[in-house]
């Protein structure tokens, strides 16, 4: 892990027409991994990991900066191929899931995978990402330790070790993060 990583930070922020984010990422370097994403519920709220921000800062794309949160406080909980195949998006999937203004998310299989998990919340409690590779692997959003620990103890009865996973989550809610809405 690069030692820029270690205080990698999320960024929310505004642009004056939209129009220029799609304009501007093509130019960007080709080895950064850049993503924003719209924040639910909000008109016009993103949320970029600390190396997309950076490339905008380089382009001199104009932006404003609304607040920051620390990426450390959002947590994944990745199977055995989501971890060796997105292993260097950790921050991509926080941004992910800080725009679904979920506090953790859960990977639970890849694209045609019978068996994800759903639940009553229905699509709008996942969400997905295509790694490098091809594999576009779902995600389960989590808004609360609470949400957490119920899918979990749903999908996996009486594993100790996921209902430890859920009630470690540094927040307890949604509601601790920032808010621009």
């Amino acid at each position: 892990m690069s030692p820029r990583r270690l205080l990698n930070r999320l960024y929310y922020f505004t642009v004056e027409d939209e129009g220029i984010l799609a304009e501007a990422f093509p130019r960007f370097e080709t080895e950064s991994f850049c993503v924003a994403y719209k924040v639910v519920g909000t008109d016009d709220v993103f949320v970029a990991t600390a190396e997309t921000k950076d490339a905008m800062d380089r382009q001199d794309l104009t932006y404003n900066l609304l607040g920051e949160e620390d990426s450390a406080r959002l947590i994944l909980l990745h199977n055995q191929q989501s971890k060796e195949e997105l292993g260097e998006y950790e921050d991509a999937l926080k941004a992910l899931a800080l725009a679904h203004r979920a506090i953790a998310m859960a990977c639970v299989g890849v694209n045609g995978d019978r068996d994800l998990g759903l639940t009553a919340g229905g699509a709008r409690d996942y969400t997905y990402f295509t790694a490098p590779a091809g594999h576009t692997f779902i995600w389960r959003l989590f808004s609360s330790r609470k949400d957490a620990a119920a899918f979990l103890e749903r999908r996996q009865p009486g594993d100790k070790k996921m209902l430890e996973w859920a009630e470690s989550l540094p927040l307890a809610s949604a509601n601790e993060l920032k808010s621009f809405q």
